[in-house]
């Protein structure tokens, strides 16, 4: 199944800030479960492309947010997988 359609509603801004909020949460708040992290990030992404958004709202912008959200926890695991390459970092 080709999903490479979806990158084109990837917002850089959302995720980039949906990526430092969902780097804190994992790493800061210690009581915060990670299982819960997506759906956080899902719906943080999505209302910070409504607000980039503001005016023009339709179903295009809360895709992006949701796409970009859901984007940030997979880049945060691509980047933590290639600083622990052999596997051994401690976590």
């Amino acid at each position: 199944m080709e999903l490479s359609f979806l990158l084109e509603y990837i917002n850089l801004i959302t995720m980039g800030i949906c990526l430092c909020i969902g780097y804190v949460l994992k790493n800061s708040i210690k009581k915060f479960n990670n299982q819960y992290i997506p759906a956080v990030m899902l719906v943080i992404g999505t209302v910070i492309n409504v607000l980039i958004n503001m005016p023009n709202i339709n179903a295009t912008v809360i895709l992006g947010g949701m796409i970009s959200g859901l984007a940030s926890t997979g880049l945060n695991e691509t980047m933590r997988n290639l600083i622990d390459m052999d596997g051994k970092k401690e976590r």
